[in-house]
């Protein structure tokens, strides 16, 4: 049992002079909770080391980032291999290559590829290759889903019910200083509602360029797409002409094929990041290749001008490629099947506790929710602070018994884990559970 929050601690003390120097502490708003973040120092396989000393297993695999864990033997070997080639050229190397075909060759609707360096960056050019493409300024997306730091598909992302509307989700700024014609060039539909999307789409037909779609949105509760809506939105897509861009940044990890496969739906283009290169910085852009030539700079300027000093870095790629390499058939049936488990008996724990909640996800991911109603679209996983302050006693008990998840509830597994950690993971669930404060009972 480790003792957080400890005031005299190593991560504690490192946080107060992270504040001094970086504007709440480090570079990245998602690894923040309060009182203050725990402090890696090393990882290897399915476990964390802090700077006190203390090991826990990994459950959050930097936010599904790290399908093998930590240091695996076989990345960290392609990556010394090609540190000492050289870390970068002026100059297309091989490394690119083997990536975008292993990639392709896999993926069916992966004509062709180019990479990125994240996720964000991703999104932002499959988005303006599709205004490329149709020429038409307007994209739509769905209330409450991540997609990266673009300004466009930032909006509505945490949008609530004092701003969300009613019948029509509004376009709700994510940030301050969000200009306001972003907002006008972004209709926000509702997920999972097949009658209400497919009216807003046909109302703004003419003017979308791209409709992007996550078929597991992680901000939006880990709900899975329902087959009648992936199959409106494909099928109003390509009624009207309008590029349909699948967001696989996570869900890339569901299966050989991705997410796309899982569900059955085939995108225009898709976006990924994440388990594609090897827990280095990575993002690419796949599709159509009538779609992709938009990017095509060998006959002079592209209708899509696209450069970036580190896009298909050699370590990455290296990284990437051996990463990707590991994920055979074989591994995601194993690594899937320890999902299923650890879903189940997350759910298990919930019902012996005798408490509210749910468990979504699929394949390596799993989220907790403490409420018990049906969880179908955002509005449904929107967190009340009641809620999130019960989330917050639970995640502090992981801290305190050996195991990470995400603050948010997110769960990803990595292929070093067995049977032992996943059991491991519920009995600390159940006793996070046992630990709430019980509701006041009622006076007869």
């Amino acid at each position: 049992m480790t003792n957080y929050p400890n005031p005299d601690s190593n991560s504690a003390q490192l946080f107060q002079r992270a504040c001094k120097v970086l504007p709440g502490g480090n570079s990245r708003s998602t690894i923040f909770y309060a009182p203050y973040p725990i402090f890696a120092r090393s990882g290897q396989g399915c476990r964390i080391t802090d700077v006190d000393g203390v090991e826990r297993v990994d459950f959050v695999n930097n936010y599904t980032v790290l399908i093998h864990g930590h240091a695996h033997p076989e990345i960290s070997k392609a990556v010394a291999a090609q540190l000492e080639l050289g870390a970068g050229f002026a100059h297309p190397t091989e490394a690119e290559l083997l990536l975008a075909e292993l990639l392709t060759s896999r993926v069916p609707s992966f004509e062709r590829i180019r990479f990125v360096n994240s996720g964000s960056e991703a999104v932002m050019n499959a988005v303006k290759a599709a205004r490329a493409y149709t020429e038409r300024p307007m994209i739509a997306k769905c209330e409450g889903v991540y997609h990266g730091s673009y300004d466009y598909v930032e909006v509505s992302l945490d949008s609530s019910a004092a701003n969300w509307g009613e019948d029509t989700p509004l376009s709700v700024p994510y940030a301050r200083g969000t200009p306001p014609k972003v907002l006008e060039d972004v209709a926000v539909i509702p997920f999972n509602d097949v009658e209400r999307s497919e009216r807003i789409l046909t109302t703004h037909a003419s003017e979308l360029a791209a409709v992007v779609i996550d078929v597991m949105p992680n901000r939006a509760g880990l709900i899975p797409a329902t087959p009648e809506y992936l199959t409106m939105l494909r099928e109003v897509t390509r009624r009207h002409g309008i590029v349909l861009i699948l967001d696989e940044v996570i869900s890339l990890r569901l299966g050989y094929q991705g997410g796309q496969t899982e569900f059955g739906i085939q995108p225009d283009l898709t976006t990924m990041g994440k388990v594609i290169g090897g827990g280095l910085p990575v993002g690419a852009v796949a599709g159509k290749a009538e779609v992709m030539e938009m990017f095509n700079h060998s006959r002079g300027k592209a209708p899509l001008p696209h450069a970036g000093t580190f896009n298909g870095n050699p370590l990455t790629m290296a990284a990437g490629h051996a990463a990707m390499q590991l994920m055979t058939e074989e591994a995601f049936a194993r690594l899937n099947a320890l999902g299923e488990r650890a879903r189940s008996q997350l759910h298990e724990a919930i019902k012996v506790a005798g408490v509210e909640g749910r468990i979504t996800g699929k394949g390596s991911l799993f989220m907790i929710h403490l409420k018990d109603k049906p969880l179908t679209t955002y509005r449904d996983s929107f967190k009340s602070p009641e809620e999130q302050q019960l989330l917050a006693s639970v995640h502090r008990h992981f801290l305190n018994n050996g195991i990470i998840i995400a603050a948010g509830g997110l769960g990803a597994l990595s292929t070093p884990m067995t049977e032992v950690e996943i059991d491991q993971l519920s009995e600390v669930f159940l006793g996070a559970l046992r630990a709430l404060p019980q509701p006041a009972a009622v006076p007869a």
